[in-house]
C-alpha cells in the first residue's frame, strides 16, 4: 500500500529523524569527543569515532523516519566522498540549520524564499572561508593528519608517506594480520591476485619470475589448441610463461596444469583484475612494462618479456625498467581529465605504479576490532592531509564562528547561518567538558589572535598553532549541510510504502 504523510505531520518526522542522526553522531566531535559502538550483521561490533560511518548504521524502527533518515545522511556521505572529512561537523550544522529553518516556517516564512536565501548566504561566506585559507607547510600538514585520526602516530605516518609519493591513490592502507603497523614501499606495477586455480601455488605462498615469456589478451581462454603454437614453443626452449586473460575455462585450465606436469613446463594463469574500461587499461599498462600487447591472435611473437614478477596469494607486482616509452605514457597520463573521482583516483594509482610506486601501510592492533578502528583513522588522516594541500585554515570551529561574527544580517538566512556557524565550536567545547562562553570571550579579546587547543587545553597564537582544517572541508561541510537542510524544508509531502506489519503506526495517515 502507498501512504502519504502531509504537512505538519511530515515535518514533525522530519525533525525526529534529523535530532536522532544530528543528536547521535554530534557527540563525537572533536578530539575530546566520545566513541560509538555499532553492532552489524556482517561481522563483530565495533568502536568508533568516524562521523559518517556512524550516520551510515543509524535508523529507526518507524519507516517514515527511515526514509528521512537515508535522504540526511547523504550530507555527511557527500562529505566524505568529496574531501573524505568533516562528515561529522557537517550533521552539526544541519541540525542547527534545519531546526532554525523550520521555525521560521512554521511561522509562515515562504521555504521557497528561504532556500534561495541560503543559497546566497552560501555564497556570501565562501569568499569568507577563502580568503582566511593558507598553503600549509609540511608540519602543518603533518598537523592536519594529527589531528584528523586524533593520533600523532598515525598523524606522522601518513605524513612521511604522503611527502614521499605526493598522491592519495598510492597509498593503500590496509587491515593487517599482526599487532603492529607495517609499512611497505611497492616499487612496480600491482594488480590482484586472481588464479583460476589454488594448484598453481602449490606448497609456496609466492612465485617469483625472471625473465619470463608473458601473454595478455582481454579474451576467455576456452581451448588449449588456441595457444597450441606458443606451447610447441614452450616445450623446446622452456621458458616460463605468465598469461594474463579475461578468464578460463575448466577444461582449459586443468589441461595447462596437465601439461604442465608432463612436460615439466613453468606456466601460470592469472585473471585480469578490475573491470570494463579499468580492466582494459591496466591491460594495456601490463603490456606497456613488458614490451607486449594485448592480443587475440595468441602468436609465438606476441608474447612480451618480464624483467621480474613475484605473485603472492593477494597481490602480483612487475618490476621493470623506465624507458622512453614509459615515460612518454607518464607525460601523456599526467595531461588527462577525469570525469569523476572514482576516475581521478584510478588515473592517479597508475601514474604512481608507473612513476614513484605505492606505499603500503598494514594496520595492526590486538583485536580486529581495534584494527577496524585505527584504519578507519588512517583513512581520514590521509583524506584530510589530501584535501589539505589546496589549503587550510584555523580549526577547532574557530574559523566558521569569527565568519559568523562579521556577517551582517540582512536575511532570515543570514540570521540561521550567523547562529549555526557557532554551533561546531560550541559542541567541541561542550564534548571536552569545557565553557565555550568563557573561551570564546578570551579568544574576542585577543581579536582573534589566540586559539584554544582542546587537548593540551591552553591558548596558542594563531600564527603557530597546529590547530588547523582543510579549508575545502569547512567550505564542503557547509556546502552540504546547506543543500540537505534546503532540500528537506522545501518538502512538503512523502510518499511511502507501507506493509501490513506496519500498517498501525501510520494509521493516522491519509491513503491515496
Amino acid at each position: 500500500m502507498k501512504k502519504i504523510v502531509n504537512s505538519k505531520d511530515l515535518q514533525t518526522k522530519m525533525q525526529e529523524a534529523i535530532n536522532l542522526l544530528c543528536g547521535t553522531v554530534k557527540t563525537t566531535l572533536g578530539p575530546k569527543g566520545s566513541n560509538i559502538i555499532i553492532d552489524h550483521s556482517s561481522f563483530t561490533p565495533f568502536i568508533t569515532n568516524d562521523g559518517v560511518t556512524i550516520a551510515e548504521n543509524i535508523a529507526s524502527d518507524d519507516p517514515i523516519i527511515n526514509t528521512i533518515l537515508e535522504l540526511a545522511k547523504e550530507a555527511s556521505i557527500k562529505t566524505n566522498e568529496t574531501v573524505g572529512d568533516g562528515t561529522t561537523t557537517t550533521l552539526v550544522l544541519l541540525e542547527s540549520i534545519f531546526n532554525e529553518g523550520l521555525k521560521l516556517i512554521q511561522d509562515g516564512l515562504n521555504p521557497i524564499i528561504l532556500k534561495k536565501e541560503l543559497l546566497s548566504s552560501l555564497n556570501t561566506i565562501i569568499p569568507l572561508i577563502k580568503y582566511k585559507s593558507h598553503l600549509p607547510n609540511n608540519n602543518e600538514l603533518s598537523s592536519i593528519a594529527s589531528i584528523s585520526a586524533n593520533s600523532k602516530d598515525i598523524g606522522k605516518i601518513i605524513t612521511d608517506a604522503f611527502l614521499k609519493v605526493k598522491n592519495k591513490s598510492a597509498i593503500l592502507v590496509k587491515e593487517g594480520c599482526n599487532e603492529e603497523t607495517t609499512i611497505n614501499y611497492l616499487k612496480g606495477y600491482s594488480i590482484d591476485t586472481l588464479i583460476p586455480n589454488s594448484y598453481f601455488f602449490k606448497d609456496q605462498d609466492t612465485i617469483n619470475l625472471t625473465n619470463s615469456k608473458i601473454l595478455i589478451t582481454n579474451n576467455y581462454l576456452s581451448n588449449i589448441e588456441e595457444i597450441a603454437e606458443i606451447l610447441n614453443n614452450l616445450m623446446t626452449d622452456k621458458t616460463p610463461l605468465l598469461i594474463v586473460a579475461d578468464d578460463y575455462s575448466d577444461n582449459f585450465t586443468n589441461d595447462i596444469i596437465a601439461l604442465s606436469i608432463q612436460e615439466n613446463l613453468n606456466i601460470i594463469l592469472l585473471k585480469a583484475s578490475n573491470y570494463g574500461t579499468e580492466k582494459l587499461t591496466t591491460l594495456n599498462d601490463l603490456a606497456l612494462i613488458n614490451n607486449s600487447k594485448v592480443t587475440d591472435t595468441y602468436s609465438y611473437k606476441d608474447l612480451g618479456i618480464i624483467k621480474e614478477v613475484k605473485i603472492s596469494k593477494d597481490t602480483t607486482t612487475f618490476y621493470f625498467t623506465l624507458n622512453s616509452k614509459i615515460k612518454d605514457k607518464i607525460k601523456e597520463l599526467k595531461t588527462l581529465k577525469t570525469s569523476s573521482d572514482l576516475d581521478k583516483d584510478f588515473l592517479n594509482k597508475r601514474l604512481a605504479m608507473l612513476n614513484t610506486g605505492l606505499i603500503e601501510i598494514l594496520v595492526g592492533d590486538k583485536t580486529i576490532t581495534a584494527r577496524r578502528e585505527k584504519k578507519m583513522r588512517y583513512d581520514d588522516a590521509l583524506c584530510a592531509i589530501a584535501t589539505a594541500t589546496k589549503g587550510v585554515s584555523l580549526g577547532s570551529g574557530i574559523t566558521l564562528y569569527q565568519i559568523s561574527e562579521e556577517l551582517q544580517p540582512k536575511t532570515n538566512a543570514d540570521k540561521i547561518l550567523i547562529n549555526a556557524l557557532k554551533v561546531p565550536f560550541k559542541e567541541i567545547m561542550y564534548n571536552s567538558g569545557l565553557d565555550s562562553t568563557k573561551i570564546i570571550n578570551e579568544i574576542k579579546n585577543s581579536n582573534y589572535q589566540k586559539i584554544y587547543n582542546v587537548v593540551t587545553e591552553k591558548y596558542e597564537d594563531v600564527n603557530s598553532t597546529t590547530i588547523l582544517d582543510p579549508t575545502e572541508v569547512i567550505i564542503n561541510s557547509l556546502t552540504y549541510a546547506i543543500s540537505i537542510a534546503s532540500m528537506l524544508l522545501t518538502t512538503t509531502s512523502l510518499v511511502i510504502n507501507e506493509y501490513p506489519n506496519n500498517l498501525s503506526k501510520v494509521n493516522d495517515y491519509n491513503e491515496l
